[in-house]
Parts: C-alpha cells; structure tokens; sequence
C-alpha cells in the first residue's frame, strides 16, 4: 500500500469515528467520542441536557436565567438607584413657594419631595429592591430628614406660636409628629406585626402636605411665624445643640476604632452626618430669608455668611472610600475627623450669632 493510500484510509477512519457522536440516533463506542464527552466534565453534561427536550431541561434553564437575573438585577439596579444628593444649588420649585409664607417652610418641603418622591426613599427598601444592599444614601437620607425633624419641632415650639403660652399650630404640631417616624418601616414586617403598617414614605409625605397647609395659611395670615430675634436665637440654639451630639458620635467612633482599614461603621456615621449637616444648610438658607430684617438690624451679614460657609464645606466632603484611620497617621485619613472638623466650626459660629443676638 503506498504513502498516498495510507493517509487517505486515515481520513476515512477519523471521518467516520466523529461522525457518529451522541445526539444523531446512533451509539458510540465506549472508548471513542462517548468516552470523551464523559470525560468533559460537569460543564459539557450541563449543557448537552439543556439541549434535550422535557421538563427537566426547561426547569434548569429557568433556574439558570433566574440566577443571572439575580446577579445582574442588584448590583445594576444599585448603580441606578444611588444617589446622594448634596446639591448646594438646590431651591424649592415654584408649587413649594408661597408669597407671604416661609421660605425655610418652603425648603423643608421641597426637601421631602426630592428625596422621597423624586429620588426614592432607600431606608425601607424591602429584600427585593435592590435599593435594600445600599448603605451610604440610605444613611444620608435619614441623616438630612432628623434636621427636618429638628426644625420641624422649633417652627412648632417657637416659630409658629405668638408666645410659649398660645396654642400650638395644628398642621405644624402634626408634621413635627410625622417627620420623627423612623425612616426604615416598609409597609409589612412580620418580626413586628402581621398586618400592614404606615411605611415611612406615606408619613413623610403626609408631613409635607401639613407644611404646605400651614405656609398657604401663613400666606393669607391665618397662622403665626413670628420674626423676631428671641425665635431665631432658640432656634440656631438648637440646631447648636444637635450638632454637640453629632460631634460626640464622630468622637467617640475615632476613639473606638481609628486605624481599623475594614471599618465598616465610619461610613454610616460619615453619611449620616453629611446628611445632617446640609439639611441644617438648606433651611437655614430659608431662614436666612425670613429673618433676613433681623440679620440687617443685628449687623450680623458677615457672620451669618461665614456659618453658611462651614456649613456648605462639610455637606459637600464626600470621599470616594471612608476612612477612619488614626489621627496621627501618615497614609491613610481619617475623614470623620474632618467632617467633625468643619461640624464644630459652624456650631461655635452659630454659638457666636446667638451671643450677638443676646446682646
């Protein structure tokens, strides 16, 4: 037999070995290409019975796209949900503005709107929602709606009452009351009770409906929101002290845990702060508008301008990682330390607007 006849019985043989595979109606040999496809692992086995017809191939595709579904579904829709929205350029829309009414009214409003309406509220996002594995905007958000609550409380205690003895404003009283609600209940939690609760949405916007009454009313002088120094003093009091407290959480978590590089609480507080710190901003902004008569007669411009600048600096830090590292340290900072940094340098200029307002 010559060299030419040899390889072309070669082909032959090779051609004919493959063509008979599993799947064609025919067998293979144990030792042939069954044997390698045997041979080919979990994965080949896998997909040859997606391909069989049945049930059982239909349940295991299904399983297949629901778990690419799934691993898709929450990280994608994290990446569309966050947001932490620190807009300094923010003002309430013209439905939220009222002539004759009070523009720190009118930013708390607007305020609730934007984060509950327009860029959803995240704190009570259910298992299914890919919102729920967030962790900095969920922060935020609450951080921003507790200086609502705050300020809520002052227009109900002083604010919006002629004097500490006349009756409290119904429509602030009740938004006072609601803007406390923890921002995390979702409508069902069966921990807690098996039927529906009031989600801390539903709250918050009933909240700004009693905000909106009440500045309509102020507009057609059917309410009170006395512009006087003696109001704007215990007011910024206030504010004052919340923010003590918020400089002895950042404290006590440097004390605790600076220099730990896998801290995973230091950007909860971080958020939670800076949430804080730029709600006081933009109400303060509005208020800054009401008592604007007051500020001119006290002389007080400058001072006011320079707080509204350390407070602007500490809403806007927002480092791409959080870090907790030791104060003395070389490499790597400790951002609470600084947001704590510009937090008490706008609480000791808010202490000093209030001496100038004793005086």
């Amino acid at each position: 037999m010559s060299f030419s006849d040899r390889i072309a019985g070669w082909r032959e043989n090779l051609r004919h070995r493959w063509m008979y595979r599993r799947g064609d109606g025919t067998q293979s040999p144990a030792g042939g290409a069954g044997g390698a496809t045997a041979q080919g692992g979990g994965i080949g086995r896998l997909l040859g019975g997606l391909n069989r017809p049945g049930m059982g191939s239909m349940a295991k595709r299904a399983a297949i796209a629901i778990a690419v579904i799934v691993l898709l579904y929450y990280p994608i829709g994290m990446l569309v949900v966050h947001k932490v929205d620190d807009d300094i350029d923010f003002a309430p829309s013209a439905a939220d503005t009222i002539e004759g009414g009070s523009m720190a009214v009118a930013f708390a409003a607007g305020l609730i709107e934007r984060e509950v309406n327009e860029n959803d509220w995240t704190a009570n996002d259910p298992f299914f929602q890919p919102g729920v594995l967030l962790d900095n905007m969920p922060n935020f958000q609450q951080g921003l709606m507790s200086a609502l609550a705050r300020f809520g409380f002052e227009l109900t205690d002083q604010l919006g009452r002629t004097r500490g003895s006349s009756e409290a404003d119904p429509d602030l009283q009740r938004a006072a009351g609601l803007l406390q609600y923890p921002g995390n209940v979702w409508i069902w939690n069966p921990s807690v009770s098996l039927a529906p609760r009031a989600s801390s949405e539903s709250q918050y916007r009933d909240a700004r409906k009693r905000l909106l009454a009440y500045n309509a009313r102020l507009a057609k002088g059917e309410a009170n929101y006395d512009i006087r120094a003696d109001n704007l003093l215990a007011t910024i009091e206030r504010f004052a002290a919340d923010l003590g407290s918020s400089s002895a959480l950042i404290d006590r978590r440097v004390n605790e845990d600076a220099g730990n590089f896998f801290d995973s609480q230091s950007d909860d507080i971080f958020y939670f702060t800076k949430g804080k710190l730029y709600g006081y901003y933009m109400v303060l902004q509005g208020l800054g508008q009401d008592f604007e008569p007051v500020i001119k007669e006290r002389n007080l411009q400058k001072p006011w301008n320079e707080m509204m600048e350390s407070f602007r600096k500490a809403a806007l830090l927002d480092p791409w990682l959080v870090m907790n590292g030791a104060p003395d340290a070389q490499f790597q900072p400790n951002h609470l330390a600084m947001q704590g940094f510009y937090l008490l340098r706008a609480r000791t200029q808010l202490r000093e607007i209030s001496n100038i307002l004793l005086k």
